[in-house]
């Protein structure tokens, strides 16, 4: 059985044989590790590509520059993230630079954190979370 990864580096999908963890494992095209936890910041085109094209679950933490609570609860996002790698993808949208996504999402407060799985979106919460919380719900759903 394998596994579809969207790259976080160049976006190539890769196929990867299912494993419970991993100790390495490369992007076939940019030969950059597909186990990179660093959140993805994404437009569009790379939001889409991720969501269509990936096995495992996206977290996307719907954000802006102004906003108290994002800022708080960014670095743990970040550290959250680290411990999900190839089980879950993290990634952020900014909602002022991005707001045909904020739209599509129907974003109505910030922080909003929204899980996709093939893609449909499974679970949403609004609020900064801290790290124990967001490692608790991404669990939930993967």
């Amino acid at each position: 059985m394998s596994l579809k990864i969207v790259c976080p580096h160049c976006g190539k999908v890769n196929a990867i044989p299912f494993k419970e963890s991993y100790a390495k494992a490369n992007c076939g095209a940019c030969k950059n590790s597909l186990l990179d936890t660093k959140p993805i910041n994404f437009d569009e085109k790379s939001f889409d590509n991720q969501v269509l094209n990936s096995d495992i679950p996206l977290i996307v933490d719907f954000w802006a520059a102004w906003c108290g609570p994002c800022k708080t609860m960014a670095p743990a996002f970040e550290e959250a993230a680290q411990s999900f790698a190839l089980k879950a993808r993290f990634g952020k949208v900014d909602t002022e630079a991005q707001q045909n996504l904020a739209g599509r999402f129907g974003i109505r407060s910030i922080p909003t954190i929204i899980a996709f799985k093939n893609n449909k979106e499974i679970d949403r919460v609004s609020g900064a979370l801290s790290v124990t919380q967001l490692q608790d719900w991404v669990k939930r759903l993967i």
